[in-house]
């Protein structure tokens, strides 16, 4: 359970800090957010456009983190269970050490496929990612595929190592704990 409340926690601070005053957010220089509705008049549903840049300290040199999440036309949409359709999105990750580009990819669900099983694929999107900390290793990413507005998630986890190098690796779930420990 420490798991899920953990990712679901780091993605409501994501949407709390969102909701901060732009104004504040640019004076303490640490988090910028920008969010816009984005919604089809069609009954097409998108999640909010959401930028976040936050400056971070690993091993004693400073790093700048740029997520940004956009809904994506031109990706597969998803229809759930009750007929309604969402645009995935894709999330742009780049990380800057100064001057020096350290990491800039852009993300979608498919880029995950090798740790979500395609039935869940199928009826997910790429909700969200945001910063979680630093470990030895590098930094640490929380990234959420899930079925849209309900709380059927798979967590995975983003390391990017100070030279740019990308490992991802599935979160348990407290549903997979439970079922290990009986």
């Amino acid at each position: 359970m420490k798991k899920r409340i953990h990712i679901g926690m780091l993605l409501a601070i994501m949407g709390i800090v969102a909701c901060t005053n732009n104004k504040n957010a640019a004076r303490n220089g640490d988090i910028r957010v920008l969010l816009r509705d984005s919604i089809d008049s069609h009954g097409i549903q998108r999640m909010q456009v959401s930028k976040v840049e936050q400056a971070i300290t690993f091993k004693g040199k400073k790093y700048k983190s740029f997520v940004q999440r956009t809904p994506s036309d031109s990706l597969p949409r998803v229809k759930n269970d009750m007929g309604e359709v969402f645009v995935d999105n894709t999330i742009i990750l780049r990380l800057t050490r100064g001057s020096e580009k350290i990491f800039d990819k852009t993300f979608t669900k498919q880029s995950f496929s090798s740790l979500v099983n395609a039935e869940f694929m199928k009826h997910a999107i790429l909700e969200g990612m945001v910063f979680d900390k630093t470990t030895p290793q590098g930094l640490v990413y929380a990234v959420s595929i899930s079925y849209p507005q309900t709380d059927l998630y798979i967590p995975v986890s983003v390391t990017i190592t100070p030279d740019g190098q990308l490992s991802m690796v599935k979160e348990d779930l407290m549903e997979e704990v439970y079922a290990e420990e009986e």
